[in-house]
């Protein structure tokens, strides 16, 4: 994935990195832990049964050449003809007499039988033998806690564990005398074309779970996050969306004040709370306005929550929870991409709908 492909996946807003911590029982309730605060019920969501089985199935398409791949190819029989070619930026080669030959998107046979075709032109019954030596056009991306972060070249099918047993495997550190994972495995993702793949890293690593093993395509970004790392996410209608460092004190109004507080219009009788990993996350409502009013106590947090100030009412829970995980995925996946191919790379900002409605700020 080039870095112009991967700032386009973001278009406006401010910069976050983001991450959600895990919970599990379904049709709790959210406990404020505030002396005298009601319970506020939150909803279980399921992101995992998103997960199409098509993804399971290798597929049939055979590697096809592009920019940057390394052939090595010869003319039976012919002395001195043997070289090593590269696919160039406009996906032509050049060999023995011939002219540029664009090959960019045939596969290995059919290149040569391009190649049979066109010598025979100056010679007779040519016969062209073609390899593969390296791949430049196909690449998969790991970062994250793995022990060899990097881009890796994709020549033939790969699963999920095979990208990660390439890149050494989740890291891990010495503490207090104990091996401890470095990576979130509940908050790990894969990320295709803009879109957020909701495979259950947990279940794959830990539990062995191989429904969740599914095949890679080009430009798969694949990101195990720091399990070190202790921040609460605020974003939407604030005037600086931004990460917040957690502590056991932070509460729903000072994380919203961290980021500058609501901007005029916001929403605030609908602001989320969003808690749990990122395949089964919990979503809770809350009237901001009354807390800020003093008609209701203030709401602690929990390290990784992400609490989300709508610029409007949103319409479907779970449309409105993805999109937002989405985006956020799809944030993480540009900025830790700039920052790997370029240390002094700018952060990518976002940008979140409510999925539709008006309303004015309450």
């Amino acid at each position: 994935m080039k870095p112009l492909r991967l700032i386009n996946l973001i278009s406006c807003g401010a910069a976050l990195l983001v991450l959600m911590a895990g919970c599990s029982n379904p049709k709790a309730t959210f406990d404020p832990r505030a002396t005298g605060t009601a319970k506020i019920e939150f909803e279980d969501l399921n992101l995992a049964e998103d997960l199409g089985r098509e993804w399971l199935e290798q597929g049939e398409t055979l590697f096809s050449l592009g920019p940057g791949d390394v052939l090595d190819v010869e003319i039976l029989g012919t002395g001195n003809t043997r070289s090593t070619v590269v696919v160039g930026p406009d996906g032509r080669i050049y060999f023995h007499l011939l002219p540029g030959m664009d090959v960019w998107g045939l596969t290995l046979e059919q290149t040569k039988d391009l190649l049979q075709r066109e010598l025979a032109r100056f010679l007779t019954g040519p016969q062209v033998s073609i390899s593969l030596r390296a791949v430049g056009s196909k690449s998969i991306w790991l970062l994250g806690r793995l022990n060899r972060p990097g881009t890796y070249s994709m020549a033939g099918p790969m699963t999920l564990l095979e990208a990660i047993s390439l890149a050494g495997g989740p890291s891990r550190i010495m503490q207090s005398g104990s091996v401890e994972d470095q990576a979130d495995l509940r908050h790990s993702f894969v990320q295709r074309q803009g879109q957020f793949v909701p495979v259950d890293f947990q279940k794959l690593l830990v539990e062995g779970d191989m429904s969740q093993n599914i095949y890679l395509q080009p430009d798969d970004f694949i990101y195990l996050p720091s399990s070190l790392f202790h921040e609460v996410f605020v974003l939407g209608a604030v005037r600086g969306p931004r990460t917040v460092p957690y502590s056991d004190q932070l509460t729903l109004l000072s994380a919203i004040s961290g980021a500058g507080g609501p901007q005029p219009g916001a929403y605030l009788s609908q602001v989320a709370i969003v808690r749990g990993t990122l395949t089964e996350p919990k979503v809770a409502v809350v009237n901001y306005a009354d807390i800020l009013k003093g008609k209701k106590t203030d709401i602690r947090l929990d390290a990784h929550d992400i609490v989300y100030v709508p610029f409007e009412p949103f319409n479907g829970l779970k449309a409105y929870a993805r999109s937002i995980i989405f985006t956020i995925v799809n944030t993480i996946a540009a900025n830790e991409g700039i920052n790997a191919v370029s240390e002094r790379g700018s952060k990518v900002g976002i940008s979140v709908g409510t999925g539709g409605g008006t309303g004015e700020s309450k």
